[in-house]
């Protein structure tokens, strides 16, 4: 026996689902921005880490966590986890462009 899903679960679903994907659109949008970065860092013999800036990112965000009611732990690990990423794209485009002739 199947029992039809409950109405207030598939809206609040559906939300999550909203959500999700504008994150993911958030996401690509910063990407391409960081991207950007990259290149730039990478002309001008910048490193790929930015030590103080992502310290300042770090006590912005996790502020702006606690106006939002949102764990700022969670906030921080969550930046952290881009910030990787980032860097990682970083040293990507800067090995790329060293190759270049």
């Amino acid at each position: 026996m199947t029992t039809a899903p409950d109405p207030e679960l598939l809206e609040l679903r559906e939300s999550i689902d909203n959500f999700d994907a504008a994150l993911i659109h958030l996401l690509a949008e910063r990407f391409k921005c960081t991207k950007r970065v990259g290149e730039l860092k990478a002309v001008k013999g910048l490193p790929a880490a930015d030590p103080a800036r992502e310290q300042r990112q770090i006590a912005r965000l996790r502020a702006l966590a606690v106006e939002s009611k949102l764990d700022p732990d969670f906030a921080e690990k969550f930046l952290n986890f881009i910030v990787r990423e980032v860097i990682r794209h970083h040293e990507e485009i800067k090995t790329a462009s060293a190759a270049k002739p």
